[in-house]
C-alpha cells in the first residue's frame, strides 16, 4: 500500500504542478500563452504526461478556476468574519470580490469568462457552491424578506458586471470605491 500512496502523491503533485505552471503562465503572459506544448517545456514532462493528468486544455482550464473558487470562497470567509458591524458584510465581500479579481484578472477569467463545463445554478461542485454560499452568507445579513439566493445572483451579477467594465477601461477610473458604496447601499 506504501508504493500505491506515494505514486497517488506523486501524481497529485505533478497535477498541482500542471495548474500552477498553467496559472503563472495565463498570469504573466495570457491564456493564449498556455498551451499543451509550453506547458510540457516549462515543467519539463512530455505531452503525454500532461494527458494522464489532463484530457484538454479546457480540463487544465477548469481545473484552475476550481482552485480559483476555492480562494475566492476564502477571500469572502475572510472578509464576512472581519466584519465589525452588521450590514458590513456585504461592503466587505464585495470589496474582497473585487480586489480578488483586480489581482487575479488571468485566474478570474478561468473562472468567469473562458468556456468551462462548469454550471453554476446545476453542478454541485464544490467549490462553485462554496463561493457563493460565502457571497450569500454576506447578503443574508440585509435581505429581509427578499429570496436570499436571488438576491445573491443580482449582488454578483452587479459586482462581475463592475470587474468587466473596470477592466475594458468602461468606467470612470479612480471610482471604484463609490461604486462599490453605491452598489452595496443599493441592497440594504
Amino acid at each position: 500500500m506504501a508504493i500505491e500512496d506515494r505514486r497517488q502523491r506523486e501524481r497529485l503533485a505533478r497535477r498541482r504542478l500542471i495548474t500552477a505552471t498553467a496559472r503563472t503562465l495565463a498570469e504573466s503572459e495570457g491564456w493564449e500563452a498556455v498551451t499543451t506544448r509550453r506547458l510540457s517545456t516549462e515543467i519539463e514532462y512530455s505531452q503525454p504526461v500532461l494527458y494522464k493528468h489532463f484530457g484538454s486544455m479546457e480540463e487544465i482550464v477548469e481545473a484552475v478556476a476550481l482552485e480559483g473558487f476555492g480562494e475566492l470562497a476564502e477571500a469572502l470567509r475572510t472578509a464576512r468574519r472581519d466584519s465589525t458591524a452588521p450590514g458590513d458584510e456585504v461592503g466587505r465581500a464585495a470589496a474582497a470580490y473585487t480586489g480578488f479579481a483586480a489581482r487575479n484578472p488571468a485566474l478570474y477569467d478561468a473562472m468567469f469568462t473562458r468556456s468551462t463545463r462548469l454550471h453554476f445554478g446545476t453542478d454541485a461542485v464544490t467549490p462553485l457552491v462554496e463561493a457563493f454560499g460565502e457571497l450569500r452568507e454576506a447578503v443574508a445579513g440585509m435581505a429581509g424578506a427578499r429570496d436570499v439566493d436571488t438576491l445573491t445572483e443580482v449582488v454578483w451579477a452587479a459586482l462581475h458586471g463592475l470587474v468587466m467594465l473596470g477592466r475594458s477601461d468602461r468606467l470612470r477610473p479612480g471610482q471604484d470605491a463609490d461604486r462599490l458604496e453605491v452598489l452595496v447601499a443599493q441592497f440594504r
